[in-house]
């Protein structure tokens, strides 16, 4: 624990979870966006993974984050809505991981879906586009 009674980062780890690309440039922005997030909460990890055709999968990720001493895991969806993945695909992976490293602590966090941040992002988009 730290001096404020945090775990070290290397015990709280955060995965944004896309579905993957087969275009590496795509696979990159979440790259990307984990870097911002990281920088955003400190004192955790901030890695990616994705559910389809690119590496690295959920459960590469996690056992990564595992053997560098993570105890807690937060997947966190990078989809707008609560699909299919969201809804049944992730809680069983989310159950299969529990399973597979019983010492860790799994949270699965919502994915983006209606949230003001999103709204404010579309907004700004929409300005963007429109030279406003």
């Amino acid at each position: 624990m730290t001096a404020r009674g945090a775990a070290p980062a290397a015990e709280r780890a955060v995965v944004l979870l896309d579905h993957g690309s087969r275009e590496p440039d795509a696979n990159a922005q979440l790259a990307e966006l984990a870097a911002l997030v990281a920088t955003r909460l400190p004192g955790r990890s901030v890695v990616i993974a994705h559910l389809g055709v690119a590496p690295p999968g959920l459960g590469d990720t996690v056992a990564e984050r595992v053997r560098a001493g993570a105890r807690e895991v937060v997947v966190l969806p990078c989809f707008l809505a609560p699909g299919k993945h969201v809804r049944e695909d992730l809680p069983r992976l989310v159950a299969e991981l529990r399973r597979a490293h019983p010492a860790v602590a799994f949270r699965l966090a919502a994915p983006l879906g209606v949230h003001p941040s999103v709204a404010d992002a579309l907004v700004d988009r929409v300005r963007e586009a429109s030279g406003v």
